[in-house]
């Protein structure tokens, strides 16, 4: 398998959580890495903590901001670790709430792939590897009450990797669909009762444990590095997808 050394690494969303973890783990296997957030403070400080890589501030509703992202810029792996949860019964779901989610959550990726994949077209036309991981997540799989729209959007996420392998190979495209992963988020979301929550969760995994950051980002780093690997989806979730 290859390694990353001398590779440029973009990583979307890479100020916290997997992304940070992500962007870390590049950056030990000799990367250069970029990372983008929409938070400036948060942004900075993990451009700190990670200790050389660039930070650039972009919303993925921002279609000016991302192609400015890319213009001009040798790229030759993105991952894009993509907004956290958006749950909601599905017959008291308000359509502009949705709307928002699907912008936020789907059409995010969208619009940075379409940007991306011009670039990562011309880093393999040179000869070079070049690759593109969405993530998407394991309501595409396993959808419960409430999660509607995220199995929607994940499942839209991984439908897009699997055609665009085939349309801009040798350029490869592949998704990685976590399940619940210890974040900074999740604990932001649930609080107290966080840990309660993991404790349950991990009872009903094969694997007996909730995800740290750093599963998710060996899971990203792995497909950049893996060069038969394209239009795959690879399920890092503690064997969530096999439970009955």
């Amino acid at each position: 398998m290859a390694h990353l050394k001398d590779r440029h690494v973009l990583v979307i969303g890479g100020s916290s959580g997997i992304g940070l973890a992500t962007a870390r783990l590049a950056m030990e296997d000799g990367a250069h890495v970029t990372i983008t957030g929409r938070d400036t403070d948060k942004l900075n400080r993990a451009a700190v903590a990670l200790g050389g890589a660039e930070a650039i501030q972009l919303d993925l509703a921002d279609e000016a901001g991302i192609a400015a992202l890319f213009d001009g810029r040798s790229v030759d792996h993105v991952g894009i670790t993509g907004p956290g949860p958006g749950f909601y019964p599905f017959t008291e779901a308000d359509i502009e709430q949705v709307r928002a989610d699907f912008d936020a959550k789907f059409w995010g990726q969208y619009r940075i792939a379409r940007q991306a994949v011009a670039r990562l077209v011309e880093t393999a036309s040179g000869g070079s590897d070049a690759s593109l991981t969405f993530m998407s997540g394991a309501f595409s799989q396993r959808p419960i009450p409430g999660a509607s729209t995220l199995a929607a959007i994940q499942s839209g996420l991984e439908g897009l990797a699997r055609a665009l392998a085939v349309e801009v190979g040798p350029v490869r495209v592949n998704a990685v669909s976590p399940g619940l992963t210890d974040t900074p988020l999740i604990r932001g979301l649930f609080g107290d009762g966080t840990d309660d929550l993991y404790a349950d969760t991990a009872r009903g995994l094969p694997a007996q444990r909730v995800a740290q950051p750093e599963d998710i980002a060996e899971t990203f780093v792995m497909l950049m590095r893996n060069r038969s690997m394209t239009g795959s989806t690879i399920y890092p979730d503690g064997g969530l997808t096999l439970r009955g």
